[in-house]
C-alpha cells in the first residue's frame, strides 16, 4: 500500500504524518507537492494540518484550488481512502468532499491541548481497530475547529453513522453535536480536528492515535480492491 502525504504552502504537520506512517508503522509513504496534478500509483492520501496558504481568506479555502485538488476529488470519488487532520479537515469541507464547515472556536482563541474523544463509529476503514464507544485522548491545535452544519445535515450525519469521533466531556471549541471527526457517505473520506499523528509513540506520552493508521493500513488494500 502506497500513501501520499500532500504538502501545501504553510503545511506544518506533513512531517508528523510521514513519520507516523513511515517510521512507526513502516508504511510506504511519499510527499506529494500541491503543484502536482496526479495521484497515480497511490492507494491512500493524507492531508496534513497547518496553515495552508497562511489561512488567508478562510482556513482551507485557497488550498481547495491547488493543482492537486482535482486529483484528490477524483481519488475520493473512486472510493479510495482520503484522510485529513485539522487543516486537512478544513480543506476537505471547502472542497465539498465532506459536508459542513469549520468555523472559529467559540472562545475566539487558538487552543492547544489534549482532549478526550469517544469513538462513535468503529466500522470505518480508519477506526476498525478501536472498540465501539471507546474513549481515547488526542491532541488538538486549532483556532478554527468548531464544526457547523445545517440541522438537516446534522441529522443525516447522525442517521448514516458518519460521525466517527465526538468530544467526550469537554467540548473545546463549540462544535455542534460535539463533533470532532466525520466521514463522507461512502465512509472512505475522514476528516477530524484532533491530531492522531501526534499520539503514536509512548515516548510522546500517548499511543491512542496509532490504531487509526494501523486500521488504515489494514483496510487500505480491501478498499482499493472494492473500488475497482
Amino acid at each position: 500500500m502506497k500513501i501520499a502525504v500532500v504538502v501545501f504552502p504553510g503545511s506544518n504537520c506533513d512531517v508528523d504524518l510521514y513519520e507516523a506512517l513511515h517510521t512507526v508503522c513502516r508504511a510506504d509513504v511519499e510527499y506529494v507537492s500541491h503543484k502536482q496534478k496526479s495521484l497515480a500509483g497511490f492507494d491512500a492520501v493524507m492531508l496534513p494540518g497547518g496553515f495552508s496558504y497562511g489561512d488567508y481568506l478562510r482556513s482551507g479555502a485557497i488550498a481547495r484550488f491547488s493543482n492537486i485538488m482535482p486529483a484528490i476529488i477524483e481519488f475520493a470519488n473512486e472510493g479510495k481512502l482520503v484522510f485529513g487532520t485539522c487543516n486537512g479537515f478544513q480543506i476537505l469541507t471547502e472542497a465539498g468532499l465532506l459536508p459542513g464547515a469549520l468555523k472559529q472556536n467559540n472562545s475566539l482563541k487558538f487552543i492547544c491541548k489534549t482532549v478526550e474523544l469517544e469513538v462513535v463509529n468503529n466500522q470505518t476503514p480508519f477506526t476498525s481497530l478501536y472498540e465501539a464507544n471507546e474513549h481515547i485522548k488526542l491532541p488538538i491545535a486549532h483556532a478554527d475547529g468548531s464544526y457547523y452544519a445545517e440541522k438537516d445535515v446534522l441529522e443525516k450525519l447522525e442517521e448514516n453513522g458518519q460521525i466517527v469521533f465526538r468530544y467526550a466531556g469537554e467540548n473545546p471549541n463549540g462544535s455542534l453535536n460535539n463533533i470532532a471527526g466525520i466521514t463522507n457517505e461512502k465512509g472512505n473520506v475522514l476528516g477530524m480536528m484532533p491530531h492522531p499523528e501526534r499520539a503514536v509513540e509512548a515516548l510522546l506520552g500517548n499511543e491512542d492515535g496509532l490504531r487509526l493508521f494501523r486500521s488504515l493500513l489494514a483496510n487500505g488494500k480491501k478498499t482499493e480492491e472494492a473500488a475497482r
